[in-house]
């Protein structure tokens, strides 16, 4: 399956299954309105000077000059696994203006069932409704329960799982809706893999004493689990892994899930039975209402192995880790115990967390997460003035004119793919802030009191929205992020690159800042999202968005070239003891980085062509600030235990890496700080590389 392609860490997600709360309600439900407006209009510095480190060498360590102080005064907070900047702006949107919103509208008495306020209104006061939570404990589970207690057969079980899926539990084998690669004007059903509650096979894999010890306390977390929700297995914990070992055996790494290429077959959804005779395909799709004759499967080796698989485990086995993807899939949703514990293992074993946020922050993140684009709506009209949608959109065209020209100054390429870059290029569309059109969201059943029926009631929308989508014309107009997420992407399908009106704020973009702290960041980040699209995934992308050649053989094979070079770059830094940066896993984002700051620093130098020198600010000169600006959007403090899980199953370079891996590759970071050979961010001509 082929997603977008996301700016920052998915640690930013609005609402986290595997976030628990710590118990207590809250009786603050008022909040200040002057207060908000005040946060909002408060000016930002466009770079604080108190963030350097003047002990630290700009050639030597850029991320430590720049940010050192910065990270000295700014701990990781212990609600938190990771705090930079992006972390901060999240924190700001859902906790001060999301709260604000949905405050206002938790005070309001009678709000008419099925519209967007009664429906925030009942989801956040089911969250915190904890005396009606602890009272039900597990009973909200017993419907699905009941269901996995009868399965006696392998068609049983694909029965079930349909079901599971139907409502949002993850299969080992499972079905997702979207374009179809090589005709992205349709929707097509795609096929892939799931089902490793580690989230990547690494996981199961690394013999290292720290990965060990995951897999071991992750066989304590599902007995304690299973013991307080009374279920009776003897060691369903060693059990689960045992299982999903053999799984992750099977399935292809996070790198090989990379080619887009080898992960297209289509086939004919009766290929699914000559694949996996065993498997009852019938009953899977049937349970979830799916009706395609044709689909793209990921892997069909996968297809093939784990039916084999689940043909030859035990019924009892295959019934033992469905109760816990019951159980674990809905557990930040339960009971004081279920939740705490849910917390202590994938917050802080996982990612080094050491502390719940307090309920009433939990219950603003997962409304936002259940009712984002509703709540978005909301946010955008009161935080996002039309006046910063027109000037991303100039910003947006100054990068497009400047990787023009860049694709035109390119050496290694030839003008047959030169003139299909330009193609591509001209084919980009973009959206701004927030959508032209808002779904209808009337349809989900949100009511108070019962938290884990209406998680459930959100996900039957969201599949019987994918359900209406197979073998119809994809919607362009569709957003894949809510107006207040803090991040962007780029969309391959779409052709499209898309900016919500969270990240359109400081330090990003800041409407204060001078231009050379505006192009190190927003700009930078403009270019990063256009450069995906011809990046190693997207540039196998046309203008057209279609899964489709554009290079010639010889163009094909410098591009591969360069980016292998670029791959072992990144494949040399090790971030922790033994642990080192993917670079094939990695590259689509680090190639991103390196063309966003290339495209975001020659259209600087073109805006200022014929203009008077920038005076110095703070000291530092344009070219400087413009680097300063890129430091301080991507600054971090992150835990050991969060590095180690981003290193193992995310696309994205650590913080510290993304600011500097790339600029000993920027002739114009040397010039600007005045670095010389022997400095430690400086490479010579023949190990640079150059791509966009």
């Amino acid at each position: 399956m082929k997603s977008t392609y996301a700016l920052q860490l998915p640690l930013l997600a609005a609402v986290t299954l595997m976030a628990a709360c710590n118990g207590g309600n809250t009786t603050k439900q008022t909040q200040d309105t002057a207060a908000v407006a005040a946060a909002d209009t408060t000016k930002v510095p466009a770079f604080e000077v108190s963030s350097i480190d003047s002990s630290a060498k700009p050639c030597d360590d850029f991320d430590q000059y720049v940010n050192g102080n910065w990270k000295k005064n700014n701990p990781i907070p212990s609600t938190e696994s990771r705090w930079g900047a992006f972390n901060v702006l999240d924190k700001e949107n859902k906790e001060v203006r999301l709260k604000g919103i949905i405050l206002s509208l938790a005070d309001q008495k009678d709000l008419k069932k099925g519209t967007e306020e009664q429906q925030i209104s009942d989801f956040y006061r089911s969250f915190l409704d904890t005396a009606t939570i602890e009272k039900l404990a597990v009973t909200p589970l017993q419907p699905y329960l009941d269901k996995i207690n009868s399965i006696q057969t392998l068609a049983d079980f694909s029965k079930v799982s349909g079901e599971l899926e139907a409502i949002g539990l993850p299969g080992v084998i499972n079905f997702a809706v979207e374009a179809d690669a090589r005709n992205s004007k349709m929707n097509a059903l795609y096929q892939g893999q799931d089902g490793l509650s580690l989230g990547e096979k690494s996981y199961y894999e690394r013999p290292d004493a720290s990965t060990k010890e995951v897999r071991d306390e992750f066989v304590k977390h599902v007995d304690k689990q299973f013991a307080t929700a009374g279920f009776k297995e003897v060691e369903p914990g060693k059990t689960i892994l045992d299982f999903e070992t053999k799984v992750a055996k099977l399935q292809l790494s996070n790198v090989e899930l990379r080619d887009p290429v080898a992960t297209y077959n289509k086939a004919a959804y009766s290929d699914l039975k000559k694949l996996a005779p065993d498997y009852d395909w019938d009953a899977f799709t049937n349970a979830q209402g799916i009706k395609s004759d044709t689909l793209i499967i990921q892997n069909k080796a996968y297809v093939s192995k784990v039916s084999a698989l689940l043909k030859t485990t035990a019924p009892e086995t295959l019934k033992t880790w469905l109760r816990w993807q019951v159980l674990s899939h809905f557990a930040g949703f339960l009971n004081k115990q279920l939740d705490d514990e849910n917390f202590h293992f994938f917050a802080t074993v996982m990612r080094g967390t050491k502390q719940q946020r307090p309920r009433l922050e939990r219950a603003i993140r997962a409304t936002d997460g259940i009712m984002g684009m509703p709540l978005g709506k909301v946010f955008a009209k009161k935080y996002f003035p039309e006046s910063s949608k027109q000037k991303v959109s100039e910003m947006i065209e100054n990068v497009r004119a400047v990787y023009g020209e860049r694709i035109d100054s390119l050496i290694w390429m030839s003008a047959t793919t030169k003139e299909m870059a330009h193609k591509k290029l001209a084919s980009f569309t973009y959206k701004i802030g927030y959508p032209d059109k808002w779904k209808d969201y009337s349809s989900i059943d949100i009511k108070p009191g019962a938290l884990v029926e209406n998680i459930v009631a959100a996900a039957q929308y969201d599949h019987k929205e994918a359900l209406n989508k197979i073998g119809k014309p994809v919607d362009k107009s569709e957003w894949g992020m809510t107006p207040q997420t803090v991040n962007a992407y780029y969309n391959p399908l779409n052709n499209e690159v898309v900016f919500p009106a969270g990240i359109l704020q400081p330090p990003f973009f800041n409407a204060n800042a001078d231009d050379a702290i505006n192009y190190g960041g927003i700009i930078a980040v403009i270019g990063h999202e256009f450069t995906h699209g011809f990046d190693d995934q997207g540039s196998q992308f046309d203008a057209e968005g279609n899964l489709k050649n554009w290079w010639t053989d010889a163009d094909r094979k410098n591009f591969m070239a360069l980016a292998k070079r670029y791959i072992n770059y990144f494949s040399g830094i090790e971030v922790q003891k033994g642990f080192f940066i993917n670079g094939a896993l990695t590259i689509g984002e680090n190639i991103a980085d390196l063309g966003g700051l290339t495209l975001a620093y020659n259209a600087l130098e073109k805006s200022l062509k014929g203009k008077p020198e920038p005076a110095l600010i703070d000291g530092f000169s344009w070219k400087q600030r413009f680097f300063l600006g890129w430091a301080q959007v991507w600054h971090a403090n992150t835990t050991d235990a969060a590095l180690r899980n981003q290193i193992q199953t995310d696309p994205h370079s650590p913080a510290r890496d993304r600011i500097n891996g790339p600029l000993p590759h920027l002739k114009a970071f040397a010039d600007a700080w005045g670095c010389t050979p022997g400095s430690k961010m400086v490479l010579s001509d023949d190990k640079k590389v150059v791509i966009w």
